[in-house]
């Protein structure tokens, strides 16, 4: 394996890691990890590729925006509080720094308009109807 295969493979696991815990950690955004892991592997082996895009959390969190088709309402939400939630964050870290919470400003403005106008907003997925409701239609 090349020297260049081998960084692109940690790079997707470390995405991975990351991602992973920015699924139940409520502060850590997975996507852009998983975006990153995505990447790594797409770039490292074919074999790992299609491993990591047939996993729950890449399925779940990342398969609809990677096809093309977009995001869930809820998700695109997620996503941009969180971001705003870490952003302020470092905002506020920098105060004495006002080149970094200009640049930092513009970053999160592009974020915002990227996820509202950049990004389709898929319809929430809905549990099937349930069978056993009696249909009540006499005719």
């Amino acid at each position: 394996m090349s020297l260049r295969k081998l960084c692109y493979l940690m790079l997707g696991f470390l995405g991975l890691g990351l991602g992973a815990l920015g699924a139940v950690l409520p502060l850590l955004p997975a996507f852009p990890f998983l975006l990153v892991a995505a990447y790594g592997f797409g770039k490292s082996s074919d074999r790992l590729d299609r491993w990591f895009k047939g996993t729950r959390l890449y399925r779940e969190n990342l398969a609809d925006l990677a096809a093309g088709r977009g995001m869930t309402r809820r998700a695109k939400i997620r996503i941009m509080v969180t971001v705003t939630l870490l952003m302020a964050a470092a905002f506020a870290a920098m105060h004495a720094v006002a080149v970094g919470r200009i640049v930092l400003a513009f970053v999160w403005v592009g974020h915002v308009l990227y996820f509202l106008f950049g990004v389709k907003t898929l319809p929430e997925v809905s549990a099937p109807a349930r069978e056993s409701a009696p249909s009540g239609d006499p005719s």
